[in-house]
């Protein structure tokens, strides 16, 4: 068994230049001024265009990332309907292989300190997990069949394409405190890298969410992403 933190994988992200200059050129388009373009206007114009809610106009830019969470998580993400996903399957993958190590691997709950007596608990309900799911394969199981005792903290990947209108909304709704910590564990770092790579269209929602980032320093297992 394995214990491990989730992390994200950025996998396809256009050039901040290309993308800035591909969306003024389609925001223009709307107002027919086309003619106002420079070598140095578009950065101005989209940050104009997010602050002013014509969001349509930066559906034209899209991101690939890998997430690799917790199945609870992907539950609560696939939810988010203008994206595409590809998910690692349980009824295909045959942990008990050696290519998987022959192990069940789990996301590490952040909210329970890794010497507490509740994580020990989880820790042992995984474990045992881990047996009865060997077990049902070495018995003749298929894997679809065995994957009925698989826990929601067991490990997935699972790669989203989505606009960047929608990654902003993704944010917004994953990262705010009401959602769940783990939701946040992962999309914090995220839209961080989003930031700094597009200030312009994630930069105000950065900032908007530093008092998460110190809400989450509070729980015993946050170790943002670097």
């Amino acid at each position: 068994m394995q214990i491990i933190k989730p992390q994200h994988q950025i996998m396809s992200f256009p050039d901040p230049e290309n993308a800035l200059g591909l969306l003024e050129a389609a925001g223009r388009t709307c107002y027919k001024s086309e003619d106002l373009i420079t070598p140095v206007s578009a950065s101005n114009f989209v940050q104009r265009i997010v602050n002013s809610g014509h969001l349509s106009v930066i559906e034209h830019v899209s991101v690939t990332v890998r997430l690799l969470c917790d199945r609870g998580i992907t539950h609560e993400l696939v939810r988010h309907r203008l994206a595409a996903y590809s998910q690692e399957s349980t009824r295909y993958a045959n942990y008990s292989q050696d290519k998987f190590g022959n192990e069940l691997t789990f996301i590490a709950p952040l909210f329970w300190a890794p010497d507490s007596a509740i994580y020990g608990r989880w820790a042992a309900a995984m474990e045992a997990a881990e047996e009865t799911y060997l077990y049902l394969l070495k018995e003749g199981a298929l894997p679809q069949e065995a994957r009925s005792v698989l826990p929601n903290s067991l490990k997935t990947e699972i790669v989203m394409s989505a606009n960047l209108r929608e990654w902003l909304h993704v944010f917004k709704m994953r990262c705010q405190q009401s959602a769940h910590p783990q939701a946040r564990e992962i999309m914090l770092p995220l839209l961080r890298e989003f930031s700094l790579r597009l200030p312009q269209i994630f930069g105000g929602l950065d900032k908007e969410m530093a008092p998460e980032w110190r809400r989450m320093e509070k729980y015993p297992g946050w170790i943002p992403q670097k």
